[in-house]
């Protein structure tokens, strides 16, 4: 008979005293190690819609759709797929809005009957532009870059007239200049493509 080693028998001993190294799951949930890459989450509060994080998925778990319905009501779908995802991280060190619309967690354990249900899903609201009525961006995001850039926001119709509807507030001024038959045109919510063309539209 083989005697067992010397390390073997200092494992034994060790299992015997502070207890087996293997948890009692899926009977108790396993607590796994803090430093441990769980699964991502988003923050439907805090993301805004970027798609920062989409763009820097090594592996193509997060996409995204934009629909519009007939009452020109839009919003962003943001999926993460979590079967697809490898955790590495990349997507909460890519957030804008300080790593705080996606965050890794503590949750590994990802085992799902139906593959249907194994994506995580939020929405978003869009913002349309004013004549051609195709998605500008999320108005989250438009809120955030207004108060990024702050005072320079006011330089851009788009980002300053989403902030004052995002604070339901109406600006006189510009109610007065569409009145007077000036450059309606310009002072709407554009995408960058109408914007252009108004400018270098002459009336």
């Amino acid at each position: 008979m083989k005697l067992p080693k010397v390390r073997e028998l200092i494992e034994a001993i060790k299992a015997l005293i502070q207890g087996p190294y293997t948890s009692k799951f899926p009977k108790e949930p396993h607590i796994a190690h803090p430093n441990f890459r769980g699964q991502p989450e988003f923050n439907q509060d805090k993301c805004v819609g970027c798609l920062a994080c989409k763009e820097v998925c090594p592996v193509e778990a997060i996409a995204y759709k934009d629909i519009v319905d007939k009452d020109n009501n839009a919003k962003r779908i943001i999926i993460h797929y979590t079967d697809t995802c490898i955790f590495c991280g990349q997507c909460e060190a890519a957030c804008i809005v300080n790593h705080e619309g996606v965050k890794l967690t503590n949750d590994w354990e990802l085992s799902f009957f139906d593959r249907s249900e194994s994506d995580e899903r939020i929405e978003k609201e869009l913002q349309l532009c004013e004549i051609c009525g195709k998605p500008i961006a999320c108005k989250d995001h438009l809120k955030w870059i207004s108060e990024k850039i702050g005072e320079l926001s006011y330089s851009n119709p788009t980002l300053y007239l989403s902030h004052l509807k995002s604070l339901g507030i109406v600006d006189e001024n510009i109610i007065s200049a569409l009145k007077d038959k000036g450059r309606s045109d310009r002072v709407k919510i554009l995408c960058a493509r109408c914007r252009r063309e108004t400018t270098l539209t002459t009336k």
